[in-house]
């Protein structure tokens, strides 16, 4: 009986597209943004705290529409940057940020768009689409 529990799942996890695994965030260090961006990377980046509950609610919205379309992964680096570490930080003040649960989308020396505490997944989606 425990192998074939063993079996089912191992071939559950190989049946699992690799997109599930991709939602992941890289956390914010500094010139982590700056490097990817001057590597031609767009950067999708997310001012959050783990105590938030838009925030989590806009991490849930983000790694639904990741895990459904794989350009969003092939097309930006996706960077969380933890609000209560760095919200005094030069990555803060420098872009204006003004609250946890900010998202926004670069490329070059340009801001393509902002979110500021939306939830919504049609608005979080076009903020997305711009990146691709």
């Amino acid at each position: 009986m425990k192998r074939r529990h063993f079996i089912a799942g191992a071939i559950a996890t190989a049946l699992t597209p690799l997109s599930a695994f991709a939602a992941d965030f890289v956390d914010y260090t500094p010139g982590i943004i700056e490097s990817a961006l001057e590597d031609g990377k767009t950067v999708f980046v997310d001012y959050s705290a783990t105590w938030c509950s838009t925030c989590k609610r806009q991490e849930r919205v983000i790694n639904a529409l990741r895990a459904d379309d794989p350009a969003y992964d092939a097309a930006m680096t996706f960077v969380k940057v933890d609000w209560d570490t760095y919200k005094s930080h030069e990555v803060t003040a420098f872009r204006g940020i003004p609250r946890r649960s900010t998202l926004i989308l670069l490329r070059g020396n340009e801001e393509l768009g902002r979110i500021v505490a939306g939830t919504a997944t049609s608005q979080i989606k076009a903020l997305m689409d711009k990146g691709l």
